[in-house]
């Protein structure tokens, strides 16, 4: 008896509606570097991010293992792991993207 029941409830679970949230990643960014913005490249030294851009206007303190660092910029933000530009991304206004 128990089995069937298990079998009923996986049923009933399998069933039910799913729902997920949108996200767009990447467009605001994508349309930065299409009109020319220049962003710090995957690679570059936290070093080399401050001697080329200036220093950033905010920073966050490594999260996580590997440790990843967050620092803004006034259109931007880069992330790092260990001292590493692993992406660099445009801040979103809010509305932006028909949201």
């Amino acid at each position: 008896m128990p089995k069937i029941v298990h079998l009923l409830l996986f049923a009933l679970f399998i069933c039910l509606p799913v729902q997920a949230e949108t996200l767009r990643v990447g467009q605001a960014t994508d349309r930065a570097l299409a009109e020319g913005v220049k962003f710090p490249a995957r690679g570059m030294t936290m070093k080399k991010v401050k001697r080329w851009f200036g220093p950033p206007t905010k920073t966050y303190a490594p999260v996580g293992d590997p440790p990843i660092t967050r620092w803004e910029y006034p259109g931007y933000i880069v992330y790092f792991e260990y001292d590493r530009v692993i992406t660099s991304v445009v801040k979103r206004k809010p509305g932006a993207d028909g949201e």
